[in-house]
């Protein structure tokens, strides 16, 4: 994740940036991912968080195990195509 925030901070005037991703069991709907961006212009700060986390999703190996109502699981990559 280091990379992608280095990457960022050569794309856009960044101040400060945050991002941290939670780890363990989450429910349905709970938030996984929090990203802050404060530069000097709202519009850099958007466009960086949308980077840093586009980026995040292709390359960081963050797996997430799905737990069906079935009974049965499936580990998925969220920069993999599952279609």
């Amino acid at each position: 994740m280091q990379e992608i925030v280095d990457e960022a901070r050569e794309k856009w005037p960044i101040e400060g940036v945050a991002v941290v991703h939670r780890l363990g069991h989450l429910e349905l709907g709970d938030i996984s991912i929090a990203i802050a961006v404060a530069c000097p212009h709202r519009h850099q700060a958007f466009d960086a968080g949308r980077f840093l986390i586009d980026e995040l999703k292709l390359r960081v190996p963050v797996w997430k195990k799905e737990n069906w109502s079935d009974g049965t699981t499936e580990w998925v990559h969220p920069g993999t195509d599952q279609s």
